[in-house]
């Protein structure tokens, strides 16, 4: 086995070659009485070693409800960071800190309290992709499958910011017919389908549903037959009566259908070059099982938060949890 050698600055400077990560991953979880959470979008060997496998904020729940005293996130940062507010006195690990979000990144704190600020008559409903300190400047976090049982609670009259993802908002706005001023976000992943190669797949497979997440554009939502979060798309690949399913979201998840449905056929949703490639998030790519070991044995890249800004973030959080009680058991908000 090759040594390993840490400079000065913590870095590496040798090789991982002949290390059993697999072996060592599960030898630092046990020291370190950690819990690996991998999320949907990432790789199968990482999804297969980890310990809770799902959304986001189900996976910061389930975390939260252990005894483990680490979490390491493969996911990306807002995950990380999310799981960091519900759990405060656990160590919260990402494999690689560079592991962003462009939902994250097209809302600014900055940009998004000065349009708060310039619409003082506005509550902000804000998608759980967004940044800790987004998530302060919130009044309500939504997710994927809980955003409609919140906008229902919401007299029809109060004027709502919806950021930062303008598909999942704009696909609310025609669905329920609430008026909502919306963030320009988008996610780069789900914007990277394209209409001609859907329906070019869609005419060689002709019986076969089309699930959407709700981050896709409209002219993807538009042809699906399901559209829903991660885990919606998940439970309707396991219900649905036929045996060919097009996905149009990460094509990771397909590796969990495979898993719990193996005798089903699911194709994932091209982009504009004719296959999914481009539509795997380079976010989510970034963990590796190399830097999964290293965040476990060092206990970096660490997230850290200032309690002040935690506790407002958490505000938002919980109150999107009274509000959303009805989705137990669907989707994002997992079961209790």
């Amino acid at each position: 086995m090759e040594s390993i050698r840490v400079d000065a600055r913590g870095g590496i400077g040798g090789s991982l070659a002949g290390l059993d990560l697999r072996a060592e991953i599960d030898r630092l979880r046990k020291e370190r009485n950690a819990v690996i959470l991998g999320h949907y979008y990432q790789s199968p060997e990482i999804q297969d070693l980890s310990d809770f496998v799902g959304d986001s904020l189900e996976l910061s729940r389930k975390a939260a409800e252990t005894d483990a005293d680490v979490i390491a996130f493969c996911g990306v940062r807002f995950m990380a960071e999310t799981a960091k507010i519900l759990s405060p006195q656990k160590i919260v690990v990402l494999p690689d800190m560079d592991a962003g979000c462009s939902l994250e990144d097209s809302c600014p704190p900055a940009q998004f309290k000065a349009f708060r600020e310039a619409h003082p008559d506005h509550i902000a409903l804000s998608y759980i992709n967004c940044s800790a300190e987004v998530k302060a400047l919130s009044d309500i976090i939504v997710t994927s499958s809980s955003a409609e049982k919140i906008l229902a609670q919401i007299p029809k009259d109060q004027k709502i910011i919806f950021g930062p993802d303008k598909h999942l908002g704009g696909y609310l706005k025609r669905k329920l017919g609430r008026d909502m001023l919306l963030w320009p976000g988008v996610c780069i992943v789900h914007e990277a389908f394209s209409e001609t190669e859907l329906l070019k797949l869609k005419a060689l497979h002709p019986d076969a549903p089309i699930a959407a997440h709700p981050e896709c554009p409209p002219y993807i939502v538009d042809h699906a037959d399901y559209v829903g979060s991660t885990s919606g798309i998940l439970d309707f690949a396991k219900t649905m009566p036929g045996d060919t399913l097009i996905v149009a979201t990460e094509p990771h998840i397909i590796h969990q259908m495979e898993k719990s449905v193996p005798h089903k056929q699911f194709i994932g949703a091209p982009g504009a070059d004719g296959n999914c490639n481009c539509n795997i998030c380079p976010y989510m790519a970034l963990n590796t099982l190399e830097k999964l070991y290293l965040a476990l044995r060092d206990l970096t890249p660490r997230i850290e938060m200032d309690e002040g800004l935690r506790l407002g973030a958490k505000k938002s959080l919980d109150r999107m949890l009274e509000m959303a009680s009805a989705t137990v058991g669907q989707g994002d908000l997992g079961a209790r």
